[in-house]
């Protein structure tokens, strides 16, 4: 599966409609997302996003259309997946179970990345806000996925955490790894390769950056 540059394709969306009762969310919504590109989603809210996403990781089915991904996905939802009873170790070690991955060598390189290196024996329900959306980014990327679906993956992020995420999302990029962000708000438009806005049910091109 390519794209029209010939790069290969990560994510294709493809005329997919999508109604809830008589309210039509989606109206034909195309996204092609290649290897090696950072994208950006961006629809106020009540726009769609929530049900694009979930269709496009396959937990949800379109009336019409075809979703076509390659690769193994990363996603990370915008309510966290934390259970405040277990660490932040214990996280780590039931994802790497799910996973099947021999070891943590990367989960923990991620976490000295987005610099939380020190909450790895801390209980969820004690971390603060931002260094929970540090663990629920972590455990997304922990399987070093090829495709990263991220809803709002920077909510919470102090200053510091967010020059940290954008470093990773780069380096990730430039592994070849393909990132789509979506946003009610994208802030640090120049990160993205191209940016496509929800608007009435269809993915509308707002700008080609790159």
């Amino acid at each position: 599966m390519r794209t029209e540059d010939g790069r290969q394709s990560r994510l294709r969306i493809s005329g997919v409609w999508k109604a809830y009762g008589r309210r039509q969310v989606l109206r034909g919504a195309d996204l092609d997302v290649p290897a090696g590109a950072l994208v950006g989603v961006v629809g106020s809210n009540g726009a769609g996003k929530s049900t694009l996403l979930r269709i496009a990781v396959g937990q949800l089915t379109p009336e019409r259309g075809t979703v076509v991904r390659t690769g193994s996905l990363g996603y990370c939802p915008q309510l966290s997946v934390l259970n405040d009873t277990f660490t932040v170790l214990q996280h780590l070690r039931l994802f790497q179970v799910a996973y099947r991955l021999p070891a943590l060598e990367r989960a923990r390189e991620l976490m000295e990345l987005l610099g939380f290196a020190d909450c790895l024996h801390r209980r969820a329900g004690e971390l603060s806000g931002g260094t929970r959306q540090k663990l629920n980014l972590l455990l997304a990327l922990m399987h070093d996925p090829q495709l990263l679906v991220l809803d709002e993956p920077y909510q919470g992020f102090d200053w510091d955490t967010h020059q940290r995420f954008w470093a990773l999302a780069d380096r990730l990029r430039g592994e070849g790894r393909s990132i789509v962000v979506v946003s009610h708000l994208l802030h640090d438009l120049h990160h993205f390769d191209a940016v496509r806005h929800l608007r009435e049910g269809r993915l509308v091109r707002e700008e080609h950056i790159r």
